[in-house]
């Protein structure tokens, strides 16, 4: 989808910058006079979690003001989701997600009636990370076709864990088993690190997962990547196929998006402004570097493209979800 354009969207960022800069500066925005905090559904230490620490010292130096981070993990992002809504709409209070907090949790809880983008305005993209499929070294598949051959010959028989129910993980799974006509039983987890050890243990038959996340168990000769589902290799893993060159449909695109938001109403001239900045943080060469330790990539596109990103996430993870009936209402 939107990875084969890396090289066109950074090669355009700096344009995107000055543009963007020009507006900031014809509207005329002193923000931030004061400290701003970066709220996180991620944990401490999770990926997420790291790059936005880094983000908060460059916005920081280029701010000459004071940017913490407070980290609101658990209940699917609603404990998050619900304390930064009632923030002031002043850009002093921002809250990172992932593109399923935004795209997949209206058609998770029903009932509940919340649609996050009802409660909030984007303001900036922050990377892109695709995930990989997972296998114990020990199974003897050695392509997507030989996984799809063994779930279509007996219904529930393959087994694939993730993080959580509705996790893109578990609806990466149903996708699959959408476009290939399969039916395997998903096996969520509570812990991410409990789920690669039971890969490689044999425990379940796959997974999927980030590059960060499996690169400890992967490390160690315990987990092998069957393929990556994107539509292109990755520079880390350049012998790892795709899922399409491994026999799989060509359509499956497991990734995640994850972005900064402000409760709803946050003025314009102080979103471009935010907005401009973070994009030449993300297109620094250092920061960069460091966000391709964990095989991250930095994204600088518009609101309206991200947005755009994030509607064609929810149509697909509507059906999805609609088809396997899941609910956690």
């Amino acid at each position: 989808m939107f990875l084969s354009k890396r090289r066109t969207l950074l090669a355009t960022a700096a344009f995107s910058i000055f543009s963007l800069s020009g507006t900031v500066q014809s509207q005329e925005t002193d923000f931030p006079k004061k400290a701003v905090t970066l709220y996180s559904a991620f944990s401490v230490g999770s990926g997420p979690d790291v790059v936005l620490r880094i983000l908060s010292q460059e916005l920081g130096k280029m701010w000459n003001q004071t940017v913490i981070v407070e980290n609101r993990p658990g209940g699917g992002g609603f404990i998050a989701l619900e304390a930064v809504s009632k923030r002031p709409a002043d850009g002093y209070a921002l809250l990172q997600l992932d593109s399923e907090h935004i795209s997949a949790l209206p058609h998770l809880y029903k009932s509940r009636n919340y649609v996050p983008l009802d409660n909030f305005d984007l303001v900036a993209p922050l990377f892109y990370t695709p995930f990989m499929v997972s296998i114990s070294d020990k199974s003897p598949w050695k392509n997507i076709t030989d996984l799809n051959t063994a779930a279509k010959a007996k219904p529930d028989s393959v087994t694939y864990g993730s993080w959580f129910v509705g996790s893109p993980g578990h609806l990466g799974g149903e996708w699959l088993d959408s476009l290939t006509g399969s039916k395997m039983l998903h096996v969520p987890y509570k812990e991410v690190s409990q789920l690669y050890t039971a890969v490689a243990n044999g425990e379940v038959d796959w997974a999927y997962g980030t590059i960060p996340s499996t690169r400890p168990v992967y490390d160690s000769g315990k987990l092998r990547y069957l393929a990556i589902a994107a539509p292109q290799r990755h520079s880390l893993f350049p012998d790892v196929p795709t899922v399409a060159e491994a026999g799989g449909p060509a359509e499956l695109d497991v990734n995640s998006i994850v972005s900064l938001v402000a409760p709803k109403g946050i003025p314009e001239n102080v979103r471009s402004k935010i907005q401009a900045d973070i994009a030449k943080v993300l297109s620094d060469p250092e920061v960069v570097k460091r966000f391709d330790t964990f095989a991250f990539e930095p994204l600088t596109w518009s609101q309206e493209e991200l947005r755009k990103q994030l509607d064609n996430k929810s149509s697909t993870y509507k059906a999805l979800i609609q088809k396997a009936g899941i609910s956690l209402d």
